[in-house]
């Protein structure tokens, strides 16, 4: 049976899993403009900016890759949306794109980048 996660683990495997993430998006020419921004709608993550393109950046760890494909769902991604155009106005102020994507991470594997992962 499968025992629950303590608060303070998860807590600790997340920032482990946005660091990564964070590194690997840096790698691919993107800069981090911050992490773990609250708003009233909820934390995004990660930003990021690319060109022209603001991203708000959802990340999930899982212990499996098989897990990954189960990690994000339309109820995270309209939080993550909310959140975002709670602030986008902060940071796209130069007529930037933005848009919401995800960073899927697991041991073993490549971090999966789903780009532009909310259209409502």
């Amino acid at each position: 049976m499968k025992r629950p996660m303590s608060r303070r683990r998860a807590e600790r495997r997340g920032r482990t899993g946005e660091g990564r993430a964070a590194l690997w998006l840096q790698m691919k020419g993107w800069r981090i403009l911050e992490r773990r921004r609250r708003t009233p709608a909820g934390e995004i993550d990660l930003i990021a900016k690319h060109g022209n393109t603001i991203a708000f950046v959802e990340v999930k760890w899982r212990n499996s890759a098989a897990e990954l494909d189960h990690a994000i769902d339309e109820h995270r991604l309209r939080r993550v949306a909310a959140a975002a155009e709670a602030v986008a106005h902060e940071y796209a102020t130069r007529n930037e794109d933005i848009r919401i994507d995800v960073v899927l991470l697991a041991p073993g594997t490549f971090p999966r980048h789903i780009v532009n992962a909310w259209q409502p």
